[in-house]
């Protein structure tokens, strides 16, 4: 086939080798919404919590990568009367904090569900994708849970002719209909949690798909790639140093075969449930610096800046994440969530 202008290949190779090659976006601030990652995140709080973020990578990189995503999921059945209470700093009598019932009610179990839809665009190239989950949280003990999750959904793959500059614009490779797919997809996750710590396991694009790649070399033939089993493993823990502030360290491994594994670690500190201020480091990748502000019962805020490591760190500008989070049907006026930290 004749060949693509240089700009389109660079566009090309970028996408390619976005995030060690693995195909799905990542996010530096992945423990405010890692239900983006666990579908066993589904109504794990006892409100309904919606999401919308998005990540520009490499700013200022002619065709870098831009996402933009909204998740929504709630709680079903949950038993609100039953939850450990909630860390407000607030004006409570001492003997209320200190005293203990001498009756145990058993926790109920509950469900959750949600949806997410997210778009990343990188050059010419589009990726969109669209779930919905559900997730059954049973109780262990009395302070800690466990919930397995499952997000079926469908991710589409399309290339914008309009703007390629081509030597030939006539080539079958741009109008064939190979440029755009929708393939199947499906996650898996598990969670173990508390008030104090969590742990995560899950699994993305697990359902065998091949690819057809769009560009072939002086070859007839079609070839094929098969789409990037993803899989995460997370852990995070809440430390309260002193009246008011705590410490929450994180990390995620990262593992998309045959792409390297890629390690994300996180501190935050936070302040009186309401402003937190951290720092990340991705390994090969990136060192991030992050503040959020939980606004009021209903809204908080949170924003992210990516210096990058890598080789590509004297081309761009860094990369910029910003998150919007609502709390609806929130009752109780948690400020800061009670489990999903």
């Amino acid at each position: 086939m004749n060949k693509l202008l240089f700009p389109l290949a660079v566009v090309l190779t970028v996408a390619a080798g976005q995030v060690l090659a693995q195909q799905k976006p990542q996010f530096s601030q992945y423990n405010l919404n890692n239900y983006l990652a666990n579908p066993a995140i589904s109504g794990i709080e006892d409100y309904t919590d919606v999401k919308f973020g998005t990540r520009h990578q490499w700013s200022g990189l002619e065709g870098a990568p831009v996402t933009y995503y909204t998740t929504v999921h709630m709680p079903l059945n949950k038993d609100l009367t039953a939850n450990y209470g909630s860390r407000k700093f607030k004006n409570t009598p001492k003997e209320a904090t200190t005293k203990r019932s001498n009756v145990y009610r058993r926790v109920k179990a509950h469900h959750g569900i949600g949806a997410t839809a997210m778009t990343t665009k990188t050059g010419v190239l589009k990726r969109s994708s669209l779930s919905a989950s559900y997730a059954y949280h049973q109780p262990i003990t009395r302070t800690i849970r466990f919930s397995a999750g499952i997000a079926p959904g469908i991710i589409q793959y399309s290339l914008d002719p309009s703007r390629i500059r081509a030597v030939n614009m006539n080539d079958p490779a741009l109008n064939d209909g190979r440029a755009n797919e929708t393939k199947f997809d499906l996650n898996i996750g598990f969670w173990l949690y508390s008030q104090n710590f969590y742990i995560g396991v899950s699994g993305a694009q697990l359902l065998p798909s091949q690819r057809e790649y769009i560009i072939t070399s002086n070859s007839s033939a079609d070839q094929s790639g098969a789409l990037q089993q993803h899989y995460y493993t997370t852990a995070g823990y809440r430390l309260n140093v002193a009246p008011g502030i705590a410490l929450i360290p994180s990390v995620m491994v990262k593992m998309a075969t045959p792409s390297p594994a890629s390690v994300d670690a996180n501190m935050r500190v936070m302040y009186a449930d309401r402003l937190w201020a951290g720092v990340s480091y991705r390994h090969n990748e990136a060192v991030a610096a992050m503040a959020g502000i939980n606004i009021s019962p209903l809204m908080d805020l949170a924003y992210s800046y990516d210096a990058s490591t890598s080789p590509l760190r004297g081309t761009n500008a860094g990369s910029h994440e910003v998150v919007l989070g609502l709390k609806l049907r929130n009752t109780a006026k948690v400020l800061c969530p009670n489990w999903a930290w």
